[in-house]
């Protein structure tokens, strides 16, 4: 049987962001690759009564500041210099995350995947306007309006809606979260637990 990383993702985490540039390195090295499932991060808080950490730590002396030493880590060991914190944090991701849903897997897919994670968090934008999302994707090669307009209908609302409700029943609390099998990993932090397990097998 083949083996994939599932890697549940949403744009609105900048942890996701980091994740999904991480694992590039993982699949590689390992051969195993990545399956990309969206899913929307508000609907998997609500779900468990998970919170972002800025609103649950962000009253605990030293912890936000801690956390961005660990981003700051993190953009250093991988070499993600383009990396920019938003200045809109927190965004509306629904109108991004259904978008991605009317892709089908392939070339757009990682196209838009691309595209709009460097909208979020290299280029600083508002992606949360579905004007400024359609241009990211027009910008992209991708056609904007299109997608956009396959993001309203209620298929594709369907599927993320059902990609949520799938990942919290297999225990996910939070983005970024893999599975290997029915291995759960959660967190950047946890892509080096990743690799060893793949590497191991």
């Amino acid at each position: 049987m083949t083996r994939t990383i599932d890697f549940i993702f949403d744009f609105a985490s900048p942890n996701g962001y980091f994740a999904l540039k991480g694992l590039r390195g993982v699949a590689k090295r390992t051969g195993v690759p990545v399956k990309v499932i969206p899913c929307l991060l508000g609907g998997i808080f609500k779900a468990t009564g998970n919170q972002a950490p800025f609103v649950a730590f962000g009253g605990v002396k030293g912890k936000m500041d801690y956390e961005m030493l660990e981003i700051r880590r993190f953009v250093a060991r991988y070499g993600l210099t383009a990396f920019r914190m938003n200045p809109h944090f927190p965004i509306n991701s629904l109108m991004a995350m259904r978008g991605l849903c009317a892709v089908e897997p392939g070339p757009d897919f990682d196209r838009y995947l691309e595209a709009v994670s460097a909208g979020y968090w290299e280029r600083r934008l508002a992606m949360g306007d579905p004007a400024v999302l359609q241009s990211v994707l027009d910008d992209a090669g991708l056609d904007g309006a299109e997608i956009l307009a396959r993001a309203g209908t209620d298929e594709v609302k369907a599927i993320l809606a059902a990609n949520t409700e799938a990942a919290v029943a297999r225990g996910v609390f939070g983005v970024p979260t893999f599975f290997v099998g029915e291995e759960m990993f959660f967190g950047k932090e946890r892509l080096d637990q990743l690799e060893v397990l793949l590497s191991a097998a």
